[in-house]
C-alpha cells in the first residue's frame, strides 16, 4: 500500500487532502482513482488508513478510515553527524540511513572535508534535494517521520551538542580498546545518540582528541574500514539490532 505525508494542519474533520507533487503522482503516475486506500502519515508518529473519495491533479482528497499511532519508527533518536563527503554520496546516505531510521542528518565541515558548502544558492540546492530524499526514502519505508537535513556545521561546533545526549560515538580505525557494543552496553539506557562520521580520509588525530575531551567516545567497528558513505548506515545498523528494533 501506498504511504504519503502530509502536514498536520492537512488533517481535519475525518478528511485528509494532499496536494502539490504528492498529488500529481497519485493521479498520474500511480493512477489511483475514488475508493483506493492508501497510507497517510503526518510527521507526529500518527498514521491514518484512508479511502481516496476524490482525485484531481491538484488535490486528492481522502476520508480517514482508522487512525493510530506509527509504529515504524524506532524507541530511540539516532542522529547522524556525517563529514561532508564528494561527488553524490551524501544522496545515498540520507537514502540509507533514512530506511534505517535516522531521526536527523547534519552535514560536517572537517579538516579533511574537500567540499565546503557555502551559503548560497548551492547549499540550497543541496539541502533541497537532500530533504527530497529523506522524504521519498521515509514514504518507500512507512516511516512515521521524515528525517530532517540540516545546515552544515562545522565539527568544533558540532561536538558542544554532546550536552543534548546520552551518548556520543564516532568511529576511529585505530581504535582498538572499545567496540561499538560495548559502548552501546556501557550506556544500556541511552535514548538520544549522536553518531559522528568522518569524511574520506576520515578524522585527524587531533579531532580524534577533540572529541574525547568533549566526552564523545572514539569505537571501533571490527577490523575493516569502511567507506564514508558505508559506515554511517552499519554503524546505525548496529545500534538499531542491539537495542532489538531490527532482527
Amino acid at each position: 500500500m501506498h504511504n504519503f505525508f502530509v502536514a498536520c494542519d492537512a488533517v481535519h474533520d475525518g478528511v485528509i487532502e494532499i496536494s502539490g507533487d504528492d498529488a500529481s503522482h497519485i493521479s498520474k503516475s500511480l493512477r489511483l482513482s475514488a475508493g483506493n486506500e492508501i497510507t497517510v502519515s503526518d510527521g507526529n508518529g500518527n498514521s491514518y488508513l484512508c479511502l481516496i473519495s476524490s482525485v484531481n491533479k491538484k488535490a486528492i482528497t481522502c476520508k480517514i478510515i482508522k487512525k493510530s499511532q506509527s509504529n515504524t519508527e524506532p524507541p530511540i533518536i539516532v542522529d547522524l553527524y556525517q563529514g561532508i563527503p564528494k561527488a553524490s554520496k551524501m544522496d545515498l546516505i540520507v537514502q540509507k540511513c533514512t530506511e534505517i531510521g535516522i531521526n536527523s542528518i547534519i552535514p560536517v565541515e572537517t579538516e579533511r572535508t574537500v567540499v565546503k558548502l557555502k551559503d548560497g544558492y548551492d547549499l540550497k540546492n543541496k539541502l533541497e534535494r537532500w530533504q527530497r530524499i529523506a522524504e521519498e526514502a521515509a514514504k518507500q519505508s512507512r516511516r512515521g517521520h521524515i528525517p530532517s537535513i540540516m545546515e552544515p556545521v562545522l565539527f568544533k561546533n558540532a561536538l558542544e551538542d554532546i550536552s543534548s545526549y546520552d551518548l556520543g560515538i564516532i568511529p576511529y580505525e585505530e581504535e582498538h580498546g572499545v567496540g561499538l557494543k560495548e559502548a552501546l552496553k556501557y550506556k544500556n539506557n541511552a535514548h538520544k545518540i549522536m553518531i559522528f562520521i568522518g569524511p574520506e580520509g576520515g578524522f585527524s588525530d587531533s579531532e580524534i582528541l577533540t572529541a574525547r575531551v568533549k566526552n564523545v567516545l572514539p569505537v571501533t567497528m571490527g577490523p575493516r574500514i569502511l567507506r564514508t558513505e558505508t559506515a554511517g548506515f552499519v554503524c546505525l545498523s548496529i545500534i538499531m539490532y542491539e537495542i532489538g528494533d531490527m532482527g
